[in-house]
């Protein structure tokens, strides 16, 4: 695989988070000037998750059918529209379509995983899909600080614009990268009908695959419930810091960008040696109470502490999320069957895509109709629930030494 392309991809994902993170200090707030309820201002984000979970499958199968490097090229451009949509939008409706729009566009990950599919020998597969989770990872990291500090200053009179304004512009760069230097990956005699493929969002035979093994259910749905409340406090955060304390977007851009700093270090450099020491399901459960603690921490802070224990919730959410969703992947793609394990995973992170387009619309009607402090305090009861299920999972059937053993 050539080294420009790889690189492209890793710009390609690393933007598409990056521009994702880049709004969310800044558009709830927004939205609440447009005029939108607290519970409006959360389905954006409900909005973005959901076109991504309808059309990640989608631009999967065309690639299939008619090249990895043309769906590219067009989620990028349109990567740049809608970035450039919501840097002008001067409505709510406006703020929606943009983000309609941006979700459909950036729905790209499963295709950039196909193209490194494409180039890359088995053993060098890992360490190419580990670049794109690496991407991931910088993009929410940068892009909620870069956003809050952007966020400082109006553009066109409106808050918020030249922080979209410079995501469309990076992809704008992003999109001339690509023309150059990401040549095509699956050749032409290779494309076609790929029956085995589908295009619904939610695959029902590799549901019914998932049920059947043994821990997996279990797995997911401690996957669903953990990402539905995360997300539900992602899109809330914003209003909360504003209405428990009177942040700033600069100073909740930060709080944001020290989250990701903890869950980059717990998943980049502590995660490997846990693992090998304590295992997964340990880590799984010793995650969600550390994830309950943390919202209960952000629940008690306005009438406890202030801002440091706000912040204290905040670190120990990263540290919780850092240790059990790499910890539940991990258990769940060693607990399938090698020849159906695409299919099992498949099926985890199409219910995780569901559960971030859900999750900003609980948390928004928590919000709104219970009060700033509901969606932490019923996320942390659904973190405790979660913790109860994963004190059910299963040991593994096949231990790490077997699979080290296993013929390739």
């Amino acid at each position: 695989m050539r080294k420009a392309s790889l690189g492209t991809l890793f710009v390609t994902v690393f933007l598409d988070l990056l521009g994702f993170g880049l709004v969310v200090p800044f558009l709830p707030g927004v939205a609440r000037a447009y005029g939108a309820s607290n519970l409006g201002a959360t389905l954006l984000g409900a909005a973005f998750s959901g076109m991504q979970f309808l059309f990640i499958p989608l631009w999967g199968r065309l690639s299939d059918r008619v090249g990895r490097r043309p769906v590219l090229l067009w989620s990028i451009a349109a990567s740049a529209i809608g970035m450039g949509l919501l840097g002008l939008a001067g409505s709510l409706a406006m703020l929606f379509v943009a983000r309609l729009w941006s979700g459909m566009a950036t729905a790209n990950i499963a295709v950039a995983q196909a193209y490194i599919a494409d180039v890359t020998t088995p053993e060098r597969r890992a360490r190419g899909m580990g670049l794109i989770g690496m991407a991931f990872g910088l993009g929410f990291i940068f892009g909620p600080f870069i956003g809050g500090e952007l966020g400082r200053f109006a553009v066109l009179g409106r808050p918020g614009a030249l922080a979209a304004f410079v995501a469309a512009g990076l992809s704008a760069v992003n999109l001339v990268m690509a023309l150059f230097f990401l040549p095509e990956s699956r050749p032409a005699a290779q494309r076609g009908p790929a029956p085995r493929r589908r295009a619904a969002p939610l695959d029902l035979a590799a549901a019914r695959l998932a049920r059947a093994t043994p821990g997996v259910p279990l797995a997911v749905a401690i996957g669903f419930s953990v990402t539905l409340w995360f997300s539900g406090m992602e899109q809330t955060f914003r209003l909360f810091t504003d209405d428990a304390f009177g942040m700033t977007v600069a100073t909740t851009g930060r709080v944001f960008g020290l989250v990701g700093v903890v869950t980059a270090v717990v998943q980049g450099g502590l995660i490997h040696r846990l693992t090998r020491r304590f295992g997964e399901i340990r880590l799984v459960r010793a995650g969600s109470p550390i994830l309950g603690a943390g919202l209960a921490l952000l629940a008690l802070s306005p009438s406890l502490g202030g801002p440091p224990v706000m912040i204290a919730g905040s670190c120990l959410l990263a540290l919780g999320y850092g240790l059990l969703m790499p910890s539940l992947s991990s258990y769940t793609s060693r607990q399938a069957d090698p020849q159906v394990q695409g299919s099992v995973l498949g099926v985890f992170q199409s219910t995780g895509a569901l559960a971030r387009a859900v999750g900003p619309a609980a948390g928004g009607l928590l919000y709104q109709f219970l009060g700033m402090r509901a969606p932490y305090v019923v996320g942390a009861l659904g973190m405790f629930a979660a913790g109860g299920l994963a004190l059910r999972l299963p040991a593994l059937c096949r231990p790490a030494e077997a699979v080290r053993r296993a013929p390739a």
